[in-house]
């Protein structure tokens, strides 16, 4: 009797208008018991998920449920037209490809839409100093002691990894999915000895949950409720992203695996293969310039696009004030117009046509001898696919929350938002699902209680200092480039053209970055390569320091004139 007045209780709460408050709610709903709640269900909460779902111990052990306010049925489903490509790519580095392999989602991810990139070239847009990683530079890894990767790291869709850490999901059928519900509201339990986590769902649903993990991006509703603050900033800057299409590379070149990013003093642009004939844009740049380039012809764009990575900056900063002035006046320009301006502008610069610095270069004959040295000429921009979104950085002062947001912890972007310059944003959210489950595997493999501060307290340790020094190194070249006076460009450029003939640094570099999987790391690289990051971290700081002395060297110097002429002028007075 008593039970079928609880059950009726329940129905009648569920049924109820959305009126009720969550508290209201909370009264008359039994929560309903869980041991990991994941929120979000982008690439870090399906990751996790997955991994959980992989391992027979905790499959057996806990009940697993992970709530996305988005359709996942249309992930799941996506399916595009074939020469087509989503403009949200990330760079797979091998180090998270192993663990996505070692808990069986890779095999669900479609190889034939990613693309392998074996060598990366990175140059100055004012003094033209490059550095290059390739997989193919053995005398780097031998120096290094470690056998060369058969590539650095692997670009695929964004979609194409979250459909297959869904389909992996579908497959088990251990994580109990909750589409299309939104996280109305969570509060802690009430219950002497420190409650758990309720989670109130939009369909009047509660869960319980021993430990609340927040994957649910930037603004994150678990990192509001563990009550853990976060700083950053928003860069003045604006990343456009698009899929670009271009002849495929001839018969005498390498094939499109090379990525190449040009630091301009706007911001970096970046150019990453997906195929033989597309390959991906992330441009960052000033936020009206964003808007005026997505406002003009695709046309314009793509000629804007060719000659960011070609022509010297003072053409650029030309070239860019057209586009403004012609956003502001209301007659954009047409392509035929600016591929002119770009004809005299290579003319003017002594640009040989037959270089692949010019634009005009034919790109289906013999390659001239510099090909390799930048990206295919674009020929134009998939449909559609031409965007842009704001950068910043942000970063958790905690992941674990404690006191009453205890029994917390947040992964992937609720963690930490990093500039996309380094394209780590992903693989540190990787890093951190890999870190998180190998915490909650070990608790459940003691008997230990996967949401107390002491099985999670690791995670923190192992990731935060790991994703600090990223962050902190991507901070500071977006600022180091973005100077255009004198002294910290010869400082900077300098820097680059030594790092580029050390050998064993750059292979220490590629190796912190994930170029050689996680299991497979000897430690003694691993130690030379946190010794690389600090050091270029320490060189990057350097270099600002150089920026300030200058700085304050001018201020002197324009002091002294002033004091200078103030004189003669006084003694002609007298």
């Amino acid at each position: 009797m008593l039970r079928a007045a609880a059950r009726a209780s329940v129905v009648r709460s569920i049924l109820k208008p959305k009126l009720a408050t969550p508290k209201r709610a909370a009264s008359s709903v039994v929560p309903q018991e869980s041991d990991v709640v994941i929120v979000g269900g982008g690439p870090a909460g399906l990751a996790l998920a997955s991994a959980l779902s992989s391992d027979s111990l905790i499959r057996d052990a806990l009940r697993v449920v992970l709530v996305e306010a988005s359709d996942l049925g249309r992930v799941e489903t996506w399916s595009p037209p074939a020469g087509t490509f989503s403009n949200r790519v990330s760079s797979i580095t091998n180090a998270s490809q192993s663990f996505l392999e070692e808990i069986g989602a890779w095999a669900h991810v479609e190889q034939g839409r990613t693309c392998p990139i074996d060598e990366m070239q990175i140059w100055d847009g004012l003094s033209d100093a490059r550095i290059t990683f390739s997989t193919h530079d053995d005398s780097a890894w031998n120096l290094s002691g470690s056998d060369a990767p058969s590539q650095m790291a692997r670009l695929t869709e964004n979609l194409n990894l979250q459909r297959a850490l869904l389909r992996h999901l579908r497959a088990g059928s251990a994580v109990e999915i909750l589409n299309k519900v939104k996280v109305d509201s969570i509060q802690r339990e009430d219950r002497e000895g420190g409650g758990w986590p309720l989670v109130h769902l939009s369909d009047g649903r509660v869960l319980r949950a021993r430990l609340l993990v927040g994957a649910d991006g930037f603004n994150s509703p678990v990192r509001s409720y563990a009550g853990i603050h976060s700083y950053g900033w928003a860069y003045d800057t604006t990343a456009i992203v698009a899929t670009l299409f271009h002849h495929p590379r001839t018969a005498f070149q390498a094939p499109n695996t090379i990525a190449y990013q040009r630091f301009l003093p706007t911001g970096p642009i970046a150019f990453l293969p997906l195929s033989a004939t597309a390959s991906s844009l992330v441009w960052s740049t000033k936020p009206h310039l964003a808007k005026a380039l997505l406002s003009s012809d695709p046309g314009v764009l793509t000629g804007m696009i060719n000659a960011a990575f070609r022509l010297p900056d003072v053409s650029m900063r030309y070239l860019h004030n057209l586009i403004l002035e012609a956003a502001s006046s209301g007659a954009p320009l047409a392509p035929h117009q600016l591929q002119q301006e770009i004809a005299w502008r290579e003319n003017s610069h002594g640009i040989d046509s037959r270089s692949a610095y010019s634009i005009a270069a034919d790109a289906t004959g013999v390659p001239p001898e510099d090909a390799d040295s930048l990206p295919p000429l674009v020929t134009s921009i998939q449909p559609g696919s031409a965007a842009s979104f704001p950068l910043r950085f942000n970063h958790a002062d905690e992941y674990i929350g404690d006191g009453a947001g205890a029994r917390t912890v947040l992964v992937g972007d609720a963690a930490h938002t990093v500039h996309p310059l380094a394209g780590q944003g992903l693989n540190m959210g990787l890093g951190d699902v890999e870190s998180l489950f190998r915490c909650i595997h070990k608790a459940v493999l003691t008997g230990g209680d996967i949401g107390s501060r002491t099985a999670l307290l690791p995670y923190a340790r192992e990731r935060y200092f790991e994703n600090h020094k990223i962050m902190a190194a991507c901070d500071k070249l977006h600022k180091l480039y973005s100077v255009t006076a004198e002294p910290v460009v010869w400082a900077r450029s300098v820097g680059v053209e030594i790092l580029n003939e050390l050998d064993s640094v750059k292979a220490a570099m590629m190796l912190t970055a994930g170029s050689r999987p996680s299991r497979s790391r000897p430690s003694r690289p691993q130690l030379g390569a946190n010794l690389a990051a600090t050091g270029l971290e320490n060189l990057a700081r350097g270099i600002s320091g150089v920026r300030t002395l200058s700085e304050a060297a001018a201020n002197m110097a324009g002091a002294g004139v002033r004091r200078l002429l103030q004189s003669v002028s006084d003694s002609q007075r007298r």
